[in-house]
C-alpha cells in the first residue's frame, strides 16, 4: 500500500478520527484498570490496543474514562477485545450499515427463535460499543448519534417481526403474497411513537410502539381470529427483543402508550383505535401522534392509518379551543416547581426545569395549534419542527439556534449518563463528587466549568418556555362566572359545586360563604379579605380535583380558622398562582399534610421561605436548626413540644417538595432519614442525660441507638415508623449506678429504653413525634428492651434466625461515641461476613417470602410493598445476595438497596440483566410510594381517587397518564418477581 492510500485509509479509521475524550477523575486509578484488563488479554490484542493508543492520542483517554466511569461499557470492552479492535480500526458509517445488513440477512435465514435473539443481540451490543465511541470521540454530532440508534431498533423490530410471520406462514396460519415479505398485506402495523418515531433514540431508550391490526387480516388463514393472533405476534415480538438472555437484550419495549393500556390488549383493531380517537382521544395523544411513523408490518395498511388518525392530531382550523388543555399539559409538567431554582445536582434533564421535555413541549404544543392550517408545521424531529416554526414566523430565529444548541447539549448530557450503566435514567447524581466525576467522563475539567454550561442551556430554555402561551390564566378561567359568596340558597351555584363533583354542595356553599363574609379572625382585615376573594376562584378548582373534594373543603375551613394572622400570606397566595395551586394540593390531595398545617398554621412559613424551592438540607444544616429551636427551651415538656414541632415542619416541608415536583423521592428519603437520625440522637443525649441526673451512670456505661429498616437503609416515607434497638455496655465491675435512686445494670438500661420510647411516643400539644417499633432486638417482645454488647453479638453468632441476619445487612449506628459505634459495626460485619450455605439461606428467604404473602396478600398491585414483584421481593434479592455473597464478597455490603444491587451486579454475583429491572423498580415503587404516603390513609383504590391525585401518581411514575402507569407497574411488578424466583428461588 502507499503512503498516500495508507494515509487515507488512515483517515477512514475510527481511532484516527477521534478528537475529544473523557478527562480522567482519578487517573492513576484509570491507568491501573485499564493497564490490569489489558494484562488479563492474549499479548497480540493488547499489543494492538497498546499500538493504537500510542498512534492516536485520544484512544487511550477514551478507554481509561470507560474504564473509570463506564461499568455496561467496559463490560463490552471485556466482553470481547477483538471486536474492541474491530471497530477502532473500522470506518464507523460503513460498519454500522454493514452490520445492520448482514444481521437483517442473518437472521432471515435463522433456524430458530434462539439463534435470531442471539443474531439480534450481538448486532446490539456491537452498535451500542461503536456508537458510544463516536459520541465519546466526538465523531459524530448528537443528531447522528440519535439516527444510528434510531436505524438499529427500526431493523431490530422489522427483521424480528418479519422472521415471526415467516414462522406464522410456515405453520399455515397466515398466506402472504409474497413469503418474502410476509408483512405486505397482513394488516399488522407497528407504529413508533416518540423519540424512535422522529429518529431520535436515545442511548438506552425503550422503543415506544403502538400495535394496530386490520380485523379483516387479508392474509389470514380461514379460521384464525384476527385478535387473539395479533395479541400473540405483538406479545412474541416484544420478547424476542426485550428478553434478557447471556448476550443481554436488542430494545426494552414499551406499548403503553395505546389508548387505556391498563385496560386494552396489546394489539388493538384499527377501527377501535380511529373510535377511541375521535369520541375520547386526549391532547397528550395528540402530541404524542406528532412524532408517529409506520416502521414495522404492512406498509400500505401503516400509511393508512396514519393518514386516517390525521384529522384527530390536525385540526382544520387553529385549534384555540385545545389552549385550555395545553395550559393544563404545561402547569402539570411546571407543577409548582420553584420558578427560579433550577439545580445541577440531582437534577433531571429531562423532565426538569429547563430540560428535554420543555423544548419538545414548546415545539409539540404549537404545533398542535396551528399544524392543522399549516400542513408544513407536520415535523416529526424536534429540531426540524424548531426550524419549521422559525421559518413560517411562529418563534425567532434565536430562539430556534438557542433551543436547538440547549437540545444538543442536553441529548449529550443524557445520552452519557446512560451509557454509564445502560439505564433508561436521566438524572445527574445527588452528590457534588459524583457530578465532579461525571463532568470528567463527559469531557470537562471540573463540575463547576460544567455546571456553567449546564445552567446555562437550562436557563435559556426555561426562559423561552415560562413565556409560552403567555396569557395562561392561574387556573380559574374554566369555572363559570358566579357569586361564589351568593350561599346555599344560589341554586346555579349550587349546580357549578356539583358539576365540579362536590358530593355536598350545600355543605361547601355555606363554607365557602362563612370565608368570603369574613367572619373568621383572619379575615375581619378588609384588605385581606379582598386579596382572599380575589383567589376563591382558582382555590375552588384546587379542591375540587382533590382525592375528596368535600373533605378537601372541610380541612381548608380548619385552616383559616385557625390563622390568627394571615394577612401577608393571604396577600401572598393572591399573588401566586402556583402557590395557590400548592396549598390547594396539600390540603385537598395530601391529608396528612392538610391536617398538620391546619392544627399548626405556622407550618406555612416555611413555604413562604425563598430557601422552600432551594437545596435540600443536609444532615449538618438539619442539626444547626434543631439546635437553635432548642436552644432556649424552659423545661423537659418545652424540649418535648419544639422537638416534635421541628420534626413536624420538617415532615411537612419534605411533603411539599415531594408533592411540588422539586424533590426526588429517593433524595426525600434520605431527608426523611436526616431528619429522624437528628432528631433521635437529640433525644438520646437529652434522655440519657435526665436519667443520670435521678439515677447516675454505671462506671464505663456506654449507649448506642442502632437504626433498622427503613431509617437504617435511609429510605423513609412520611409515615415511616422507627425500627430502633439500644445497645449499651459497662465496667461489669461496678454494674450499679451511682446516682441517688440507683439501679442495677440491666434494669438501669432497660429502664433508660423505655424513657427513650417514651420521649418518641408521648402525645404532647404537638402530637406524637414518631411511633417506635423495637420487635427486631434479640428475641423480639420476648427479650429484654435493651442489648448488652456481648449478648448482642452472642444472639447474632448462635441464635438469630435468617430473617434477622436479613433486617442486620440495614443495620446502622446513628448515635454512640465512636469508638462504641466502631464495637458495635464489627460486630455487624463479622455476623454478615460469615460463610453460609447458599442453599439454606435460599430457602429460608423464599419461606419468608411465602409466609409475608399469605399473612399480608400480594394479590393487590397498589399494595407496591407486598405485592407479587413488589418492594419486598427486591429488598429480599439484596438481602440475600448480601449474606450469600460477603464472606467472598464483603464489599458487597450496603444498608441501601439500590447500592447493593450496584455492588452486587459489579462484583458479577447478579446479574447485569436482572440488575436492570431491579434498579427501575426500585426507583419506580419509590417514587410513587412517596406520594402514595403523603397522600393516602389506608389502602389506594384508583376508582375512587381524585384527578390531583392520579396525575401526581402518572407524574412521578413518568408516565403520560394514569392509565399508563397502571400498566407498568403491573409489568413491572411481572418482571420482579420472575427476576426474584431466578436468583432465590432457581
Amino acid at each position: 500500500m502507499t503512503s498516500s492510500a495508507k494515509g487515507c485509509a488512515d483517515r477512514h479509521r475510527l481511532a484516527a478520527q477521534f478528537v475529544d475524550g473523557p478527562h480522567a477523575f482519578a487517573p492513576d486509578q484509570a491507568d491501573k484498570r485499564l493497564a490490569g484488563w489489558l494484562a488479563e488479554l492474549e499479548p497480540a490484542q493488547a499489543s494492538a490496543i497498546t499500538s493504537l493508543s500510542a498512534q492516536f492520542s485520544h484512544v487511550r483517554a477514551i478507554l481509561a474514562g470507560i474504564a473509570e466511569t463506564s461499568p455496561y461499557l467496559f463490560d463490552l470492552m471485556r466482553a470481547d477485545a477483538a471486536r474492541l479492535l474491530r471497530l477502532l480500526e473500522c470506518d464507523p458509517e460503513l460498519h454500522l450499515a454493514e452490520l445492520i445488513e448482514q444481521t437483517s440477512l442473518a437472521v432471515a435465514a435463522a433456524a430458530d427463535e434462539a439463534e435470531v435473539m442471539q443474531l439480534l443481540r450481538r448486532m446490539k451490543s456491537e452498535a451500542a460499543l461503536l456508537i458510544a465511541l463516536c459520541d465519546i470521540g466526538g465523531v459524530w454530532p448528537v443528531m447522528r448519534v440519535t439516527a444510528g440508534l434510531t436505524d438499529l431498533a427500526v431493523v431490530s423490530v422489522q427483521s424480528a417481526l418479519r422472521y415471526l410471520l415467516r414462522q406464522e406462514a410456515a405453520r399455515g396460519r397466515l398466506a402472504p403474497p409474497d413469503p418474502d415479505r410476509p408483512e405486505a398485506g397482513s394488516g399488522f402495523v407497528v407504529l413508533a411513537m416518540g423519540k424512535m418515531g422522529a429518529g431520535e433514540l436515545n442511548y438506552s431508550s425503550d422503543i415506544d410502539l403502538i400495535v394496530f391490526f386490520d380485523s379483516t387480516a387479508p392474509t389470514l388463514a380461514s379460521g384464525i381470529e384476527p385478535q387473539p393472533f395479533f395479541v400473540r405476534l405483538t406479545q412474541a415480538l416484544a420478547r424476542l427483543l426485550q428478553q434478557r438472555t447471556g448476550d443481554g437484550y436488542v430494545f426494552r419495549v414499551d406499548l403503553r402508550l395505546r389508548p387505556d393500556p391498563a385496560s386494552t390488549p396489546v394489539a388493538i383493531s384499527v377501527e377501535s383505535a380511529l373510535y377511541y380517537y375521535e369520541r375520547e382521544g386526549r391532547t397528550w395523544e395528540r402530541a404524542a401522534m406528532i412524532k408517529a411513523r409506520p416502521c414495522a408490518g404492512d406498509p400500505k395498511a401503516g400509511e393508512a392509518l396514519v393518514a386516517d388518525i390525521a384529522p384527530f392530531v390536525w385540526r382544520k382550523h387553529l385549534d384555540f379551543a385545545a389552549l385550555a388543555d395545553v395550559h393544563d399539559m404545561k402547569r402539570q409538567m411546571q407543577t409548582f416547581r420553584g420558578q427560579s431554582e433550577i439545580s445541577v445536582e440531582g437534577h433531571n434533564v429531562k423532565v426538569g426545569r429547563g430540560g428535554i421535555r420543555e423544548i419538545e413541549f414548546f415545539a409539540q404544543t404549537q404545533q398542535l395549534v396551528a399544524g392543522g392550517r399549516h400542513p408544513e408545521l407536520r415535523a416529526r424531529p424536534t429540531l426540524e419542527a424548531l426550524k419549521v416554526l422559525a421559518s413560517s414566523n411562529w418563534i425567532t430565529f434565536a430562539a430556534r439556534d438557542e433551543l436547538t444548541r440547549a437540545y444538543e447539549f442536553l441529548r449529550r448530557v443524557e445520552h452519557r449518563l446512560q451509557m454509564i450503566a445502560d439505564e433508561q435514567t436521566h438524572t445527574l447524581p445527588e452528590l457534588v463528587e459524583a457530578v465532579e466525576r461525571f463532568a470528567h467522563f463527559f469531557g470537562y475539567d471540573s463540575r463547576d466549568a460544567f455546571a456553567k454550561d449546564l445552567l446555562g442551556h437550562l436557563n435559556c430554555v426555561q426562559g423561552h418556555y415560562s413565556k409560552l402561551f403567555e396569557g395562561d390564566p392561574a387556573g380559574s378561567a374554566k369555572l363559570p362566572a358566579v357569586d361564589y359568596g351568593a350561599g346555599p340558597g344560589d341554586k346555579r351555584l349550587l349546580d357549578v359545586y356539583a358539576s365540579l363533583g362536590f358530593k355536598n354542595p350545600i355543605a361547601v356553599a355555606s363554607s365557602v360563604q362563612q370565608w368570603m363574609s369574613g367572619e373568621y379572625r383572619v379575615l375581619r382585615n378588609e384588605a385581606t379579605r379582598r386579596a382572599f376573594v380575589e383567589f376563591v376562584p382558582a382555590l375552588i378548582d384546587g379542591l375540587a380535583h382533590a382525592e375528596q373534594p368535600d373533605n378537601a373543603v372541610i380541612v381548608f375551613d380548619r385552616f383559616l380558622q385557625a390563622l390568627q394572622r394571615g394577612g401577608r400570606l393571604i396577600s401572598l397566595l393572591s399573588q401566586n398562582s402556583e402557590l395557590v395551586a400548592l396549598v390547594a394540593l396539600i390540603l385537598g390531595a395530601a391529608p396528612r399534610l392538610g391536617d398538620m398545617l391546619a392544627r399548626q398554621p405556622q407550618l406555612m412559613d416555611g413555604l413562604i421561605d425563598p430557601r422552600f424551592f432551594g437545596a435540600m438540607p443536609d444532615q449538618r444544616e438539619l442539626s444547626a436548626r434543631l439546635t437553635a429551636t432548642l436552644a432556649d427551651a424552659g423545661s423537659y415538656e418545652e424540649f418535648l413540644d419544639r422537638l416534635r414541632l421541628f420534626g413536624q415542619e420538617s415532615l411537612f416541608l419534605i411533603g411539599a417538595r415531594i408533592l411540588s415536583g422539586t424533590v426526588s423521592a429517593q433524595h426525600a428519603s434520605v431527608a426523611f432519614a436526616d431528619v429522624a437520625e437528628g432528631i433521635v440522637h437529640t433525644v438520646h443525649g437529652l434522655v440519657t442525660d435526665q436519667f443520670a441526673a435521678q439515677h447516675g451512670r454505671i462506671e464505663g456505661q456506654q449507649t448506642a441507638i442502632l437504626a433498622m429498616g427503613k431509617l437504617g437503609s435511609r429510605e423513609m416515607a412520611a409515615s415511616s415508623d422507627l425500627d430502633l434497638i439500644l445497645i449499651y455496655d459497662f465496667d461489669h465491675e461496678t454494674p450499679d449506678s451511682d446516682g441517688p435512686r440507683p439501679l442495677q445494670g440491666a434494669q438501669y438500661f432497660a429502664r433508660l429504653t423505655q424513657r427513650l420510647i417514651s420521649a418518641f411516643t408521648t402525645r404532647t400539644n404537638y402530637g406524637v413525634l414518631y411511633d417506635v417499633d423495637m420487635r427486631l432486638r434479640p428475641s423480639g417482645r420476648a427479650g429484654p428492651l435493651a442489648s448488652r454488647l456481648d449478648s448482642f453479638a452472642e444472639y447474632q453468632d448462635r441464635e438469630a434466625w435468617t430473617w434477622e441476619h436479613m433486617a442486620l445487612t440495614r443495620a446502622r449506628v446513628i448515635s454512640a461515641s465512636p469508638e462504641f459505634r466502631g464495637k458495635i459495626e464489627a460486630v455487624i460485619r463479622e455476623v454478615l461476613t460469615r460463610p453460609r450455605d447458599r442453599g439454606v439461606i435460599a430457602s429460608d428467604v423464599a419461606e419468608m417470602r411465602r409466609a409475608i404473602a399469605l399473612e399480608k396478600g400480594e394479590a393487590d398491585i397498589w399494595d407496591l410493598k407486598y405485592a407479587a414483584g413488589g418492594m419486598i421481593d427486591i429488598e429480599f434479592i439484596a438481602q440475600y445476595l448480601q449474606l450469600v455473597h460477603a464472606a467472598k464478597h464483603p464489599e458487597i455490603l450496603d444498608v441501601g438497596t439500590l447500592r447493593v444491587i450496584d455492588h452486587a451486579a459489579r462484583l458479577g454475583v447478579l446479574p447485569q440483566a436482572a440488575a436492570e429491572v431491579l434498579r427501575p423498580a426500585a426507583r419506580l415503587y419509590q417514587d410513587i410510594t412517596q406520594i402514595l404516603r403523603l397522600c393516602v390513609s389506608g389502602k389506594f383504590k384508583p376508582e375512587t381517587a381524585g384527578d390531583d391525585l392520579l396525575r401526581m401518581l402518572a407524574r412521578a411514575g413518568d408516565a403520560p397518564d394514569f392509565s399508563s402507569l397502571q400498566a407498568r407497574v403491573r409489568e413491572t411488578q411481572g418482571e420482579v418477581r420472575r427476576v426474584f424466583v431466578e436468583v432465590v428461588e432457581g
